[in-house]
């Protein structure tokens, strides 16, 4: 009920990571705006929605628990309450889930290049958005504004009257925490941990291992080795805090609630450091500003183009076969002349 040195953490830290996370990811929005009109691939159109479920998340839950923090109660009646809520965590959810429709979009572009299409990437980047809307909506059903039950002028955003007990508490938390971070999180390291097992089989495939193409799977391994261990390790490092404070308060709520508040705001900060990472991340591999030609660099869906050009080689490899015995074929082989 009293400012406390938590709330000068979410006060002084908030607006920082607000600032960085505008800036990056409006930054990759205007390049990938301007280059929709030249370029208009999957991966640019996925990045695109990622910059704007961060931007939801920058200028609508972190405005949200800088005001929140400085007032410490809740000032904003029962309907604004239910609103912020669902906002509070639309955006984080909506993030994780593109996050996913970029892994898998690169899983089929590498492994399975016939069945990814453009129209498949428009089907995830729907699902990405109707799975956060599902998964957010219950929080405008169990948080509410409600007094407290001694001081009456202290109004609260809470669940007290929903979840009305621990072990409801903990199986909503417990959704919220598959939803929004092992089931991303597992999609996310199958989906490169399949892509690099690819390109190291494909680097060892004679067909492949080829003055054209040593050095391109070369770069590419390394280049994808890089990029998934950074991908994992950023949504690993920013979204496992959040969640180890929720296991915490779940094992031992005593302790955890009278442990350090800057502890606590300070670990709950990490649920929104993703939104200042991810054009960090995936602007740096996924966008070239110096590029002449103004497109995205898409290493990965290259891998594609690779796979056309080896099934192509084993078809002539396979074809030169007769046509070397064309010679003493008869006039009217068919193998003869088909050549």
């Amino acid at each position: 009920m009293k400012f406390n040195d938590g709330h000068v953490v979410a006060v002084a830290c908030y607006p920082f990571l607000m600032i960085v996370s505008a800036v990056g990811n409006i930054t990759v929005l205007v390049i990938l705006l301007r280059r929709r009109k030249r370029n208009r691939s999957r991966i640019n159109n996925m990045l695109l929605h990622l910059s704007i479920a961060d931007l939801l998340v920058t200028f609508l839950m972190m405005p949200l628990e800088i005001a929140w923090n400085w007032t410490v109660d809740w000032r904003g009646g029962d309907a604004l309450c239910r609103i912020m809520s669902f906002f509070r965590i639309f955006g984080l959810y909506l993030s994780s889930y593109v996050l996913v429709c970029i892994s898998l979009d690169r899983y089929f572009a590498v492994l399975r290049p016939m069945q990814i299409s453009d129209r498949r990437g428009r089907w995830m980047l729907t699902g990405a958005w109707v799975a956060a809307v599902i998964c957010s909506l219950p929080q405008m059903v169990v948080f509410q504004a409600l007094p407290h039950f001694e001081h009456k002028w202290y109004m609260q955003c809470i669940t007290m009257g929903t979840l009305t007990t621990p072990m409801a508490e903990v199986t909503y938390a417990a959704f919220g925490m598959v939803a929004l971070y092992l089931l991303p999180l597992a999609v996310i390291i199958f989906s490169y941990a399949s892509i690099l097992v690819e390109i190291f089989h494909r680097s060892r495939d004679p067909i492949d291992v080829r003055r054209s193409s040593l050095g391109f799977l070369g770069r590419a391994k390394i280049r994808t080795l890089k990029m998934t261990i950074i991908i994992v390790l950023v949504f690993f490092v920013c979204s496992t805090p959040y969640y180890v404070m929720m296991v915490w308060y779940w094992v031992d709520r005593k302790n955890a609630i009278n442990s350090d508040q800057r502890l606590q705001k300070g670990l709950m900060l990490f649920a929104s450091a993703n939104s200042c990472m991810n054009p960090i991340v995936y602007g740096a591999f996924n966008i070239r500003t110096r590029r002449s030609n103004s497109q995205v660099s898409i290493p990965l869906s290259a891998l594609s183009a690779a796979t056309d050009r080896k099934l192509t080689l084993k078809s002539a490899l396979r074809s030169s076969k007769p046509a070397s015995h064309a010679s003493s074929a008869s006039p009217g082989d068919p193998c003869k002349a088909s050549r």
